[in-house]
């Protein structure tokens, strides 16, 4: 009787913690695809930069239409998959947990039942129970070695977790349970992203050099808007032409802090256009390049891991 009222708690403490540990798997898989859909986004937002007319090459754009198709396919793959994933896993669970509090429920009403019986004298009635009983006992360790199995799959699903946010596309036992997206799309989406910051960078500080920093005469000349003072500073590359991560030197903006920067370079500006006190960006232009920034730095901040979280297919 004792072991059949520990047999319960535990159980109550199985199913307890496999829910928990599922939703914990299901909520990241819920972040993946939000961070899928953000990139989305901001690929989407990178074809709308616009600084003095100056716009992304049209080949940049169909290579980011093709992979916003891309994304928004693994992120509707992702979502599915967990989703039916997650299903199947929480039936297994209710099914064991329910089946636990039958056999305890049945183990209590066997003993005093049988008890009563043998007492009025009933010795075939006993018999039965007897090997009912054993049954029970039976089915009772395999629920046991069920459960213990269960229970170590789920420390392995919280270590397999980690394994998953921490290495994307090395195969770990949780891509049992979270489908993967194929490593083709991840090197493309992390590829075309880099590019395109590079490329918003090339357009911020192209317009820098021939729009804000010119000294161009008074006149017809497009470039003039009387801007003075102060060189406005230019944006870092955050990518060599390897594509790999440059430190920002002291000389340049970092795409992080650039909106600040270039705020003091702004000027007042009058009906036409012009500016009207010190400065180099009209509050239309510091618009434009805060803007493109802040599309650049988005880009830039879902795109590092662990925030891609993609692991290789496993099929």
């Amino acid at each position: 009787m004792i072991g059949c009222i520990l047999f319960t708690v535990g159980q109550d403490e199985f199913h307890g913690e496999g829910v928990n540990t599922l939703t914990y798997v299901v909520n990241q898989s819920d972040y993946t695809v939000q961070t899928l859909l953000n990139i989305t986004s901001y690929l989407s937002l990178a074809k709308t930069v616009n600084v003095a007319h100056v716009f992304l090459p049209s080949d940049v754009k169909d290579d980011i239409d093709r992979l916003t198709v891309d994304l928004n396919n693994a992120a509707d793959t992702l979502r599915q998959k967990t989703q039916q994933n997650s299903q199947k896993i929480r039936f297994v669970f209710d099914t064991v947990w329910l089946s636990m509090i039958v056999i305890a429920i049945v183990m209590l009403l066997d003993s005093p039942l049988g008890l009563f019986l043998s007492i009025l004298g009933h010795k075939n009635t006993i018999y039965i129970f007897i090997t009912s009983g054993w049954l029970l006992v039976v089915v009772t360790f395999i629920l046991c070695g069920v459960f213990v199995i269960i229970n170590n799959a789920i420390a392995d699903t919280c270590m397999a977790m980690g394994q998953w946010v921490d290495n994307q596309q090395a195969e770990t036992a949780i891509s049992s349970i979270l489908p993967c997206v194929d490593q083709q799309t991840t090197n493309a989406t992390l590829y075309k992203s880099k590019l395109v910051v590079n490329d918003i960078a090339n357009i911020i500080n192209g317009f820098i050099g021939s729009f804000a920093n010119s000294n161009a005469p008074p006149g017809w000349n497009a470039n003039y808007y009387n801007q003075s003072g102060p060189l406005v500073p230019y944006v870092c590359y955050p990518y060599n032409c390897q594509l790999q991560e440059l430190e920002c030197p002291d000389h340049l903006v970092s795409m992080a802090n650039a909106s600040s920067v270039w705020q003091k370079y702004t000027c007042s500006v009058s009906e036409l256009g012009f500016c009207t006190s010190t400065g180099r960006l009209t509050p239309d232009m510091y618009q434009q390049l805060v803007g493109a920034v802040n599309i650049s730095y988005g880009l830039q901040h879902y795109t590092q891991p662990p925030k891609l979280q993609f692991c290789t297919p496993n099929v």
